[in-house]
């Protein structure tokens, strides 16, 4: 793959490199993260779960993912 399509995004604190028209969902996938127990966060504002496919990551984006977890 060459490095122009390429962009570096942070991930909960941690450079990332990913392929440019990178989605949300597919950050989500890679990180084989389970979407019905996360919260996610771009540049600060919380994302509408239904339309992470639609949003397209972008160069120098901070992404903040929280995961929920039960126990007792």
């Amino acid at each position: 793959m060459n490095i122009k399509n390429k962009i570096r995004i942070t991930v909960n604190g941690k450079q990332m490199q990913v392929i440019s028209k990178y989605s949300v969902k597919s950050l989500v996938t890679k990180l084989k993260l389970p979407l019905n127990k996360i919260a996610i966060e771009l540049n600060k504002k919380i994302i509408d779960k239904k339309k992470i496919s639609k949003i397209q990551l972008k160069k120098g984006d901070k992404v903040e993912i929280v995961h929920f977890i039960g126990g007792g």
